[in-house]
């Protein structure tokens, strides 16, 4: 997503984008970070919950469920998207995936979320948009970076869940593939740690343009 480097000008690096110069300042620098970490979070958080259950039982995997939660919704808050209704569409899913976690825990009692819904699968409808948020993530970083584990992600979550929805797959069978999902999401976020922060903010010449357009303020765009 990022743009040929122009000179710098003062401290912030100057790019030239499609529609212009745009520099990159703290802010997005603190906005890719907190991206990045968040998103690691969501992982560790994963594969913590998936191990704690495998070993230990299903007693108290709630926190790792509060852990994802606030993850994704502050990896949404600071991914940059250029097409803003796709981005609120994620934000969306997110929050209804969280509101039907709240009415399993409400339904179920917190320290039996995870196996009522291995149990009864019919609840994957309610927390499922959640997953769908984290996949859509993963199909923005394949789209933007082309990395393989990124596309994994991407499919494994809807297999996982729609398989074991389906009685397709058993709950052993869909606890391993989300673990692989936890490991690939686990392995893009390190890879993105050593990136610029460019890479991940894009080229902002296209959002200012972006925005220009819905405010009804947008310029045609330059001649090739």
């Amino acid at each position: 997503m990022s743009s040929s480097l122009a000179p710098p000008t003062g401290a912030d690096p100057v790019f030239e984008g499609v529609y212009g110069s745009f520099t990159i300042t703290a802010h997005d620098r603190r906005e890719v970070l907190g991206y990045r970490i968040a998103l690691t979070a969501v992982a560790l958080a994963q594969l913590a919950l998936l191990a704690q259950w495998r070993q230990l039982g299903p007693a108290l995997l709630w926190p790792w469920l509060l852990v994802m939660a606030a993850g994704l919704g502050l990896a949404l808050r600071w991914i940059h998207i250029y097409l803003r209704p796709l981005h609120r569409a994620l934000q969306l899913f997110w929050l209804a995936g969280c509101l039907g976690g709240v009415l399993l825990a409400l339904q179920a009692g917190p320290a039996a979320m995870l196996p009522t819904v291995a149990d009864q699968p019919l609840w994957i409808l309610a927390v499922g948009p959640f997953f769908a948020a984290l996949a859509g993530i993963g199909f923005k970083e394949f789209f933007c970076f082309r990395r393989p584990e990124a596309i994994g992600v991407t499919l494994l979550l809807p297999v996982a869940l729609l398989g074991r929805l389906a009685a397709l797959l058993s709950p052993a069978a869909t606890g391993s593939l989300l673990t692989a999902e936890a490991l690939l999401l686990l392995v893009l976020c390190l890879r993105k740690f050593p990136l610029p922060a460019a890479a991940d903010v894009g080229d902002k010449s296209v959002f200012d343009h972006l925005e220009q357009q819905r405010r009804g303020l947008g310029q045609p765009a330059p001649s090739p």
